[in-house]
């Protein structure tokens, strides 16, 4: 049984995920706001997260922070605020899915169901090893879902992952907005460009010297994106 944290301070919202979660085979983990989401984190083994980013002590933002520094698992966003600026600003504090308030329990439950299958797809053990993908400066850990470079790690989402995952398997081959959407959100593409432009420029951060000339992960102006480079 996986097991979902729910932190929202609003208990309404808790009860109605859950009945609709637990009626799926979901057990349910609740906190009302961050420092009792973090002990929660502390003493079970979660699967999976949904955060509201409005909670009193510690708000969603910082505690998505503390979870993508300490935890790798997934964790979905969800805000009543409807600037773009905040959903920006929650993927590239490592959030990996948002949705907005009021929201469809529904649609909350397919998109756990997605980020678990997602999840669960890329961590997977193998009986045969899998080569590591290493690029320059920079190697893939496929087993580990790691990334080094130049023997430090990096700390990624599995976002970023499938991301570079995509890339790096393909180096030098364009890819459309479109074939990166759908194939680390699994979802069809409606022209969401923010939210590859965000995860695009949190990879640059991390692995290029200059984010804003990288040598890695290059922009092909009315294409998309290729990673630059070769397998060795």
């Amino acid at each position: 049984m996986k097991k979902v944290l729910i932190a929202d301070d609003e208990q309404e919202i808790i009860e109605l995920l859950t009945l609709y979660l637990e009626k799926d085979g979901y057990e349910i983990l609740e906190a009302h706001d961050g420092f009792s989401a973090l002990d929660i984190l502390k003493n079970e083994a979660v699967d999976i997260a949904i955060i509201d980013i409005m909670m009193p002590n510690m708000d969603g933002y910082e505690l998505i922070k503390i979870i993508r520094q300490r935890y790798k698992i997934p964790v979905i966003m969800m805000s009543a605020k409807s600037e773009i600026s905040d959903k920006i600003l929650g993927l590239e504090l490592g959030a990996d899915d948002y949705i907005a308030k009021p929201c469809d329990p529904l649609e909350v439950l397919a998109r756990v169901k997605a980020q678990l299958r997602r999840f669960c797809e890329f961590n997977y053990i193998e009986e045969e090893p899998i080569k590591d993908l290493v690029i320059r400066d920079l190697r893939l850990d496929r087993d580990s879902c790691t990334l080094c470079k130049r023997n430090e790690y990096i700390q990624l989402t599995s976002t970023e992952y499938k991301l570079l995952l995509l890339l790096m398997g393909n180096p030098k081959k364009v890819f459309t907005k479109k074939q990166i959407f759908e194939y680390v959100w699994n979802e069809p593409f409606y022209g969401d460009d923010n939210t590859i432009m965000v995860h695009i420029s949190k990879l640059r951060d991390k692995i290029e010297e200059d984010s804003k000339n990288p040598v890695y992960l290059k922009t092909i102006r009315g294409l998309g994106y290729k990673f630059e480079g070769e397998n060795s």
